[in-house]
């Protein structure tokens, strides 16, 4: 029944040096086992080996979208960068919509985000331009709420990123930086709902610590030993909360992390926590889920014939599993971007851990997810399996490397038990990763934690196929799935532009 597992170890990535190196140092039999005795080929998952500019590491979503794509896919990053590069960008429609409503009902423009230039969520660039298109347009007041990032970027580098932003608007004394928090709480993913509230609290009634400036409030941060990422909902100088009348421009273009507190400002009879009706003009830069009625600038682009469409189209029945903090990818990601299931597919979701943060759990919910996938494999209901374990990923971002030896440690036991049911069914594993991540956990250069993911390729790896078959020595993201196809022999459609690494030992 069961033909293959697609196991996805998130934040997984190659490197030789033991130092800084999760992977290295932790005890892993079954992993060693794998990667010493299967084939094995290196994937790139950066850059524009997955539809990034060049130099840009990879990320959970653009990772996802690539395997499921099974070709290269133009990032909305690379997108955006495309339209502000060709200067079309200030003749948007719903970016002009929004000049025109704040300019029509003498109220203020809000524009928030992450302010980093980590390129995963967001980048500085596209505030900067758009500060800049708006003051030619004749925008009079403009409210920047700045999230602040340390995960996709250095801990403590939220401060340069202020300085910057607030250099290029300082000859705009009508244009500032209004409130300033950490991401921890204004974009959670895991329905953290205490977090997003405090958030809330912030950028609705001007709750919050309050600082004269931006750079004092984050040195403040810092002197107490908190970094970006969890920097507390600040208010800088006088209050200017979103209300009726005004426009709110969201800078982030990836979806995830923003539709908790997206919905929460938009939803007058929210059921997590209590919300104030507003009446203002909502405009996203990207679109954040598909029954999100709010305008954006830069609609998402379908991708078809994609690999678990041609799985459902061959009567595959899929079986999708991760628990909360990388459900979204190993579905909507996975499937284009998309929230509807194929025909056959069966999705599960195992809650994570709720703890502060994950290096207080560096299991999460490993075994939990491991324990369903056994469930369904010895049910023989699915040809497919495709599954996510998070914990790598999730727990290489705190930059707690004893940690994350134990995350990986817990993987590898769960692996042992799936490897060993998955042989008695005589199905194949191909395991991967979509980016690096705990394979360095310390910065050599500045000799700080790194907790934001890396430019290294990680293996795909083909267990269960008794030699019959080889991988070629080097691959992308968008040839993982030409190449499943290829080993299920099932045709790879033309719109699928990745290849194949699969090598026949027998031919």
């Amino acid at each position: 029944m069961l033909k293959f597992m697609l196991i996805i170890l998130d934040g997984f990535g190659l490197r030789q040096e033991k130092e800084g190196n999760a992977i290295a140092q932790a005890n892993t039999p079954t992993l060693d086992r794998m990667m010493n005795d299967c084939p094995l080929s290196k994937i790139e998952t950066s850059g524009k080996f997955v539809g990034l500019p060049d130099g840009i590491m990879g990320n959970s979503e653009v990772g996802h979208m690539n395997m499921g794509a099974g070709r290269i896919v133009k990032q909305d990053l690379v997108r955006i960068n495309d339209s502000i590069k060709s200067n079309e960008l200030k003749n948007n429609t719903q970016l002009q919509n929004v000049f025109n409503h704040v300019q029509n009902n003498t109220s203020t423009l809000h524009i928030m985000g992450l302010i980093s230039d980590g390129g995963v969520h967001s980048h500085l660039d596209h505030f900067e331009y758009i500060l800049s298109t708006a003051r030619e347009s004749g925008v009079e007041k403009i409210a920047i709420h700045a999230f602040m990032d340390g995960r996709d970027t250095s801990p403590v580098s939220g401060i340069n990123f202020i300085n910057t932003l607030e250099t290029f608007i300082t000859s705009d004394d009508q244009y500032r930086v209004t409130t300033v928090c950490g991401r921890y709480y204004a974009m959670d993913r895991d329905n953290r709902w205490e977090r997003v509230e405090i958030a809330y609290q912030m950028l609705i009634h001007s709750e919050g610590e309050k600082f004269p400036d931006a750079a004092t409030a984050i040195q403040a941060s810092y002197d107490n030993d908190i970094t970006d990422e969890f920097i507390k909902p600040t208010v800088i100088g006088e209050d200017c909360p979103i209300q009726n009348g005004d426009a709110l421009l969201s800078m982030n273009f990836r979806a995830d992390r923003m539709r908790q507190i997206v919905t929460a400002i938009n939803h007058s009879k929210y059921s997590h926590f209590k919300t104030k009706p507003l009446d203002i003009l909502f405009t996203s830069i990207t679109k954040y889920k598909e029954n999100f009625p709010f305008p954006v600038l830069f609609e998402p682009e379908k991708i078809n014939n994609i690999f678990p469409e041609i799985l459902a189209q061959n009567n595959y029945r899929q079986f999708r599993i991760a628990e909360t903090e990388k459900y979204a990818h190993v579905t909507y990601f996975f499937n284009g971007g998309s929230e509807q299931p194929f025909p056959g597919e069966t999705r599960k979701l195992i809650p994570s851990p709720k703890v502060a943060t994950y290096d207080l759990q560096p299991e999460m919910s490993a075994h939990e997810v491991t324990d369903e996938v056994l469930f369904a494999i010895e049910g023989d209901q699915y040809e497919a399996i495709i599954m996510n374990f998070a914990n790598p990923d999730m727990v290489g971002h705190t930059g707690n490397i004893t940690a994350a030896i134990s995350a990986i440690e817990t993987i590898d036991a769960c692996l042992e038990k799936i490897q060993h049911a998955t042989k008695e069914k005589n199905a194949a594993i191909f395991l991967t990763a979509d980016h690096g991540n705990l394979e360095l956990m310390h910065d050599p250069q500045s000799g700080m934690a790194h907790t934001a993911h890396t430019t290294l390729p990680v293996p795909l790896i083909l267990v269960g196929v008794n030699g019959n078959y080889s991988l070629a020595e080097r691959g992308k993201l968008a040839d993982i799935a030409p190449t499943i196809l290829d080993y299920l022999k099932i045709e790879q459609p033309q719109e699928m532009t990745g290849n194949s690494l699969l090598i026949s030992t027998n031919d």
